[in-house]
């Protein structure tokens, strides 16, 4: 059973919480992930001492295989060019026998909606296509309104055009932050997974920090939402052999 874990939403400023902080660390270490997947937002304003704060914290994390992307506030006053310092790769790749994790950069510099470009397409598919694994996305921007999180604003403006290329391609999970809400859609075979923000005290209404949990076999894939107040969970499960012909 391969285990992944979901973060989202980090947003390093006087918000993040420190208790939260040492449980999630400490959750992660329990579970023993062999990948951490986080979707962006780790700072709140991009600030180099704000990016400086969040690699000292994924530093934390043991998990040897961490796949990060940029989100809309890290993109924030010329933010992107640290995160590639950092980072290195604003479309980070992962893949084993099982797995492959695409990493997309939804973002615009100081613009809040996001953006995948048409001219990723086609890398996007080079990577996926005819890959009989596990196949994941992960950017920052939703790609389906979330609820209770307000008027709905920053859905990527391509996202039409994206969804069908990831039913085309087969995708079996897209995983999101950025509208502080964790949330789960199925849309024809694809799980797209929202996780809310994991450290930090913007919340939505009476919301509460958490993370996803991944884990999946040959036969079945089991998707958990983790309230890392109480370490409540909400359970999916699908039957299906992600190993595609």
């Amino acid at each position: 059973m391969t285990k992944i874990i979901h973060i989202s939403d980090l947003h390093f400023t006087s918000n993040f919480v420190v208790e939260w902080g040492n449980k999630i660390i400490e959750d992660i270490k329990n579970v023993e992930p062999k990948i951490v997947v986080i979707t962006g937002d780790l700072t709140d304003n991009g600030y180099y001492e704000e990016y400086i704060q969040a690699e000292n914290f994924i530093k934390k994390i043991k998990c040897e295989n961490i796949v990060t992307v940029m989100g809309n506030h890290d993109a924030r006053n010329g933010g992107y060019e640290i995160f590639e310092e950092i980072f290195h790769n604003r479309y980070p790749l992962y893949t084993d026998d099982q797995t492959i994790i695409l990493g997309i950069d939804s973002t615009e510099p100081d613009i809040d909606d996001g953006h995948i470009g048409r001219a990723n397409y086609s890398y996007i598919e080079e990577k996926m296509r005819n890959v009989n694994k596990l196949k994941i996305i992960a950017l920052h921007h939703h790609l389906i309104p979330i609820p209770k999180t307000g008027r709905e604003r920053h859905i990527p403006v391509d996202s039409g055009d994206f969804l069908k290329l990831i039913d085309d391609l087969k995708v079996d999970i897209v995983l999101s932050g950025h509208k502080h809400n964790q949330w789960i859609w199925k849309l024809n075979n694809t799980f797209f997974v929202t996780a809310g923000t994991a450290v930090s005290k913007k919340l939505k209404g009476k919301g509460f920090p958490g993370y996803n949990i991944i884990e999946f076999d040959d036969s079945e894939i089991t998707i958990k939402q983790i309230n890392l107040l109480n370490d409540d969970t909400h359970t999916f499960k699908d039957k299906r052999n992600y190993l595609k012909s």
